[in-house]
């Protein structure tokens, strides 16, 4: 494990590709227990996508849990991304406002056209951080934080994430 920080009230370590965020057998909890060898309380306070590499920040109490819970619902707790896409964004900074639904089904998110049942509202910016005139690499802060919403947004304007194998391009309609 790559610890980036670690005290007797939070963990920040560097989540790998492939490893599911959650506390089940070989995901994140579980593999920061046995790096450190301790029957440590750790729990999942934020998620990342099992594709995805990053920063995740970990709570080794119920009190420490809370207050991160909070800092979040609050917008206080901030979570910056990067990532490639397919394409170039039209703008160098924009916002993206959608309505997602997210199909259990499928396990995917859409973006719909008007609000409906179990329809959430969807916000991000992105700042275009540089191109090469087919794929660009963006740095995207989410105001609000839905399940697959960056890749359901870059893909519903056909800007795939490069590397995403279950949105990777495919135009779905986005109408379920």
């Amino acid at each position: 494990m790559d610890f980036i920080y670690y005290d007797k009230n939070l963990i920040v370590a560097v989540k790998p590709a492939g490893v599911i965020s959650t506390d089940e057998p070989g995901g994140m909890p579980s593999l920061l227990r046995e790096a450190l060898g301790e029957d440590t309380d750790i729990r999942t306070v934020h998620r990342l996508d099992q594709v995805v590499s990053g920063l995740m920040v970990f709570a080794q109490n119920p009190e420490t849990a809370s207050e991160l819970s909070r800092q979040i619902r609050a917008g206080e707790f901030k979570k910056t991304y990067l990532a490639v896409v397919r394409g170039v964004p039209e703008q160098r900074r924009g916002r993206m406002e959608d309505i997602l639904l997210r199909s259990k089904e499928q396990r995917k998110t859409f973006v719909v056209n008007k609000p409906c049942r179990g329809s959430q509202e969807a916000v991000l910016e992105y700042h275009l951080l540089g191109t090469n005139g087919e794929k660009s690499m963006v740095e995207i802060n989410l105001i609000t934080g839905r399940t697959h919403q960056i890749r359901a947004q870059f893909t519903h304007r056909r800007m795939p994430l490069i590397g995403d194998r279950k949105y990777g391009g495919r135009d779905d309609g986005c109408n379920i």
